[in-house]
C-alpha cells in the first residue's frame, strides 16, 4: 500500500532525507520514530503530497504520489501534528466540509458513525474553538477516517488525550489496523509499544532500523541485563565473572554480606551465572532477566556515544 524507493529530499546541500527505501503492507499497523531533526515529518509530508522530493519514488496504493497526486491524496487519510481546524466552524459543520470536498456518500450517516467511534458526539454542536486539546485532536481523528481510506498516516494521534482517551485510541487504530494500512509517527515510544507491529527508525536522514518489534530488540548489542544477589566474597564473584567471555560488563548496585550486581552480556548468561554459583559454591540469593525496552534500543541506534 506504501512503497518508498531511494527517497530523497535536499534543502540545498543538507539532506532531510537521505535515499530511504521501505514497503508496508495492508494490514500492517507501523510505528515511524526518531529524534527531532530525523526527517521523520519531512517524509510524511513527502508520502501526503506536501512536499515534493528531490529524488526516488513514493506510491500510495499503486498511485505515484507526484504523477498521479489527487488519486494517490484520495487512499489518504491524514492527521498532521499540527492539526489544524477551523476555530470558527462547529464540528458538524467541519465535517460536514470536509466530507463534501471528499465527496463522501452518505455524508450524514459517515459523520454519526465517526462521532461515534472518536466519541465527539456530545460536543458535535460546538465551535471547534471552544473545544479542549483533546476534543480537538479527536475532532482530527475523525476527519481523517472520514472518507474511509485505505491508508491512514497519523502524526502524534494521541497528542492532549487523557490516559482514558489514549486507550480509546489505541484501541481504535487496533482495530483500523486489521482493514487498512496504518503509519504512526510519535514521541511517545509506550504509544509504539502499545499498537504497533513494526518499527521503523530513521535517524539523520537514513532508516537505521526496520523490524517488528521482537526483532527489534535483537539489533541491539550488548542489551542483555540480568541482577543477581549472590553472598560470597564480592572480590572472588567479580575477578570470576569478568574472566566469561560472554560478560562484557558488571557492576555493584549494593554492597554487603549479600551483594547486588549488575551484569551486561551479550547473550542470556543466567546459565552460566547458575553454574558459576555452584561451581564456586557460592549463595544465589536471587536473579532476574531485565526486559529490554524500546527506549533502550531507540536509544542505541539514534544517539552517536554507541
Amino acid at each position: 500500500m506504501i512503497e518508498v524507493a531511494n527517497l530523497t529530499k535536499r534543502y540545498g546541500m543538507f539532506k532531510a532525507v537521505d535515499n530511504i527505501s521501505f514497503s508496508i503492507e495492508k494490514g500492517e499497523v507501523v510505528g515511524f520514530l526518531g529524534p527531532n531533526g530525523a526527517g521523520k515529518t519531512t517524509t510524511l509530508r513527502i508520502l501526503t503530497g506536501y512536499f515534493p522530493s528531490s529524488q526516488g519514488d513514493c506510491k500510495i496504493a499503486g498511485y505515484d504520489i507526484e504523477g498521479q497526486g489527487i488519486e494517490a491524496k484520495s487512499k489518504i487519510g491524514y492527521l498532521p501534528e499540527s492539526n489544524p481546524l477551523y476555530n470558527e466552524m462547529k464540528v458538524i459543520e467541519y465535517l460536514q466540509f470536509v466530507g463534501t470536498i471528499r465527496d463522501v456518500e452518505g455524508l450524514n450517516n459517515r459523520i454519526k458513525e465517526v462521532a461515534e467511534r472518536c466519541r465527539i458526539k456530545d460536543v458535535i454542536g460546538k465551535a471547534i474553538g471552544e473545544l479542549s486539546k483533546g476534543y480537538r485532536q479527536r475532532v482530527g481523528l475523525a476527519q481523517s477516517i472520514l472518507h474511509e481510506p485505505d491508508i491512514l498516516i497519523m502524526d502524534e494521534p494521541t497528542e492532549g488525550l487523557d490516559p482514558n482517551q489514549v486507550v480509546e485510541v489505541r484501541g481504535l487504530i487496533k482495530e483500523l489496523g486489521k482493514e487498512k494500512t496504518v503509519l504512526i509517527s510519535t514521541h511517545r515510544l509506550s504509544e509504539v509499544e502499545a499498537t504497533c507491529e513494526r518499527i521503523l527508525i530513521i535517524n539523520k536522514g537514513k532508516i537505521v532500523a526496520d523490524a517488528k518489534k521482537e526483532e527489534l530488540f535483537k539489533l541491539s548489542k550488548g542489551m542483555e541485563m540480568v541482577d543477581v544477589e549472590i553472598k560470597a566474597p564480592k572480590e572472588d564473584v567479580l575477578r570470576i565473572m569478568r574472566e566469561q567471555p560472554g560478560i562484557i560488563g558488571i557492576k555493584i548496585k549494593e554492597d554487603g554480606e549479600i551483594t547486588s550486581y549488575e551484569i551486561e552480556a551479550k547473550a542470556d548468561p543466567r546459565e552460566t551465572i547458575f553454574n558459576l554459583c555452584v561451581a564456586n559454591k557460592w549463595t544465589m540469593i536471587d536473579m532476574h532477566r531485565r526486559v529490554v525496552s524500546l527506549e533502550n534500543v531507540f536509544r542505541e541506534l539514534t544517539t552517536d556515544d554507541k
